[in-house]
């Protein structure tokens, strides 16, 4: 398979939409609120865990589906370089945002 400049920009939003999945996931299972783009106002105010599972599981979805759909694992290193560079990303950007979020 030949690996189109496309597929190394897939690759990183699948990294991204994975890791986004964690900490609503992780809320959500545990019974607490946490922002979620459903909330008021979305991404600050806090919505409800059963929100916050159904939010983590599109998350999911998503970043699967480009996984699959693509057939990363038929590919070259460097698309899971991309792949990792999307999840480095997102993981200090989500550090970033909600730790300058107060949560009650």
């Amino acid at each position: 398979m030949q690996t189109k400049w496309f597929h190394y920009l897939l690759a990183f939003f699948a990294g991204i939409f994975l890791v986004n999945t964690l900490p609503h996931y992780i809320h959500g299972i545990t019974g607490k609120a946490f922002p979620t783009p459903f909330a008021d106002p979305p991404g600050k105010g806090t919505s409800s865990p059963a929100y916050n599972v159904l939010w983590a599981m599109i998350n999911f979805l998503i970043g699967f589906a480009i996984i699959y759909f693509v057939k990363l694992r038929n590919r070259s290193k460097f698309l899971w370089i991309a792949f990792f560079l999307g999840a480095v990303t997102m993981s200090f950007y989500l550090a970033s945002y909600f730790g300058a979020l107060t949560f009650e």
